[in-house]
């Protein structure tokens, strides 16, 4: 009897507790490079963290020792003599998609980054809130070696981050920037060492878990939209903000937890 049953290897990996999911990407025998499986994954992971309302942070790291390589290149056919491949197609298909679900994702999110963080793996990184890097992590725009345009919003997240001149630098020669230098240049929040990265992240984790979700998800979009807005439009859609943070439960917790000196129990509503 033949048996016709297909196993699908788990790439995405996820752990929930006191109020934090946990993804991890899960093909460390490639540097955690993505599949058009792997996508699926994710984006399968990434509902729990839209549609559960007991997730009050996210957290994005991989297993073994990489971050995120990017695209998993054996993926792609371009051998001589082959159909051209589509790239634009995977593109808007996987990676736009992604992006846009964690900038819009309306609760904090850490990346964790440890080891290398590559291409699009790199991009991914930056999208988070808050990302912490262990000191043996690194970014690299990699695109530029493979004749490519650095994709994922990795055009828009440099330049914001670090400038012109560096976003220019990085996409162009495709050097190794180390965590330390990420840190300096103002690409990411803070530096551990190797072996406190998981436990700075969970404690970072479960104090964003506590804190008011629905105030950090405006806070997210009023700094997101800040990047394109025009000082007029940001005042304004600070108003619209703070209009809504002041219905919240949240809020009248908080006020309530200031004037009796006692500390607050937000619901993240």
């Amino acid at each position: 009897m033949i048996n016709d049953t297909v196993i699908t290897e788990e790439m995405i990996l996820t752990a929930q507790e006191n109020g934090v999911l946990t993804i991890t990407l899960n093909r460390p025998d490639r540097l955690n490079s993505f599949n058009d499986e792997m996508h699926r994954q994710l984006s399968d992971a990434l509902k729990i963290a839209e549609r559960d309302e007991t997730v009050r942070c996210l957290v994005i790291t991989g297993a073994g020792r990489g971050f995120c390589a990017g695209q998993d290149l054996n993926d792609r056919n371009v051998a001589v003599g082959s159909a051209t491949p589509d790239l634009g197609f995977s593109v808007e298909t996987y990676y736009n998609p992604l992006i846009r679900r964690l900038t819009a994702l309306p609760k904090p999110i850490i990346c964790a980054v440890n080891g290398v963080a590559a291409g699009a793996g790199a991009a991914i990184a930056l999208a988070g809130d808050i990302v912490i890097a262990a000191k043996n992590a690194s970014f690299i725009q990699s695109f530029c070696r493979l004749g490519l345009v650095p994709d994922s919003g990795g055009s828009w997240f440099l330049p914001h981050l670090v400038g012109q001149a560096r976003a220019m630098g990085m996409a162009m020669l495709g050097d190794k920037i180390s965590a330390e230098q990420a840190l300096q240049w103002g690409m990411i929040w803070q530096v551990t060492d190797n072996d406190q990265l998981t436990q700075t992240v969970d404690s970072l984790a479960q104090h964003l878990a506590t804190q008011p979700t629905y105030g950090l998800g405006l806070i997210k979009k009023a700094i997101h939209r800040a990047a394109t807005n025009t000082l007029d439009e940001q005042l304004d859609l600070e108003r619209d903000l703070q209009r809504l943070a002041g219905r919240s439960h949240d809020y009248r917790e908080g006020v309530g937890a200031f004037l009796n000196k006692r500390e607050p129990k937000f619901q993240g509503k």
